[in-house]
């Protein structure tokens, strides 16, 4: 096992533990040492779905999934700058966030990480998002794609908002929307009119793309 596949592994165990400075230093490491950027994310990927089933099982709790979030974020921020791509090679621009009433940040941190590592230029309004918000950084920013993230049941009719204000700037056909977390299914996309649901991080990349390419 090379020195770089070392590291990964000790990355993984890093974000699962929770260990926020030892997983930023490892990312630094493993690049530094061989690993491409999209390696490291795919293995703290791999440990964010093993925290959650954790969770899921009660052998975490809410401070643990959130450790090992805020493990996995400060990561990334060591592998930005190899994730980055010139201008004329950005897939396209993509604006994401939690809405409103949604103060769990972890899907969204997963996905807006696979999306830069896709090559898509990501502005991360972060968590509890209004719509009018997320249209309002859409438009300043020229965005393909509004991407948002549901894990709370009760926000989820807020969609509807975002919908309505794209149709009366009629910016509905310039800028397409996609929805994804534990509070969201196709069922509800169709509902409130979203153009489309991704059921993962790497499921959102391949709808984005089929998102921009009907453009």
């Amino acid at each position: 096992m090379s020195s770089s596949e070392v590291l990964l592994d000790e990355l993984f165990d890093a974000v699962v533990e929770g260990n926020v400075h030892k997983a930023r230093r490892l990312a630094e490491r493993a690049v530094n040492e061989g690993a491409s950027a999209a390696e490291a994310f795919d293995k703290m990927t791999e440990a964010m779905r093993v925290v959650d089933k954790k969770y899921d099982r009660k052998e975490y709790f809410t401070v643990d999934v959130a450790a090992a979030s805020t493990a996995m974020r400060e990561a990334l921020k060591a592998l930005e700058p190899y994730m980055k791509v010139g201008p004329t090679d950005v897939a396209g621009k993509i604006v994401i966030g939690s809405l409103k009433g949604n103060i769990q940040g972890l899907g969204k941190d997963v996905v807006a990480g696979a999306l830069r590592s896709a090559g898509f230029q990501v502005i991360d309004l972060g968590v509890n998002v209004t719509p009018e918000t997320f249209v309002e950084a859409a438009v300043k920013e020229k965005a393909d794609v509004i991407a948002v993230s549901v894990s709370v049941d009760e926000t989820a009719p807020y969609l509807k908002a975002i919908v309505n204000i794209l149709r009366e700037k009629k910016l509905n056909e310039k800028v397409k929307t996609i929805i994804g977390g534990r509070a969201v299914n196709e069922e509800k996309r169709k509902q409130y009119g979203i153009d489309a649901y991704a059921t993962d991080a790497w499921d959102c990349v391949k709808r984005v793309r089929e998102l921009i390419s009907q453009k």
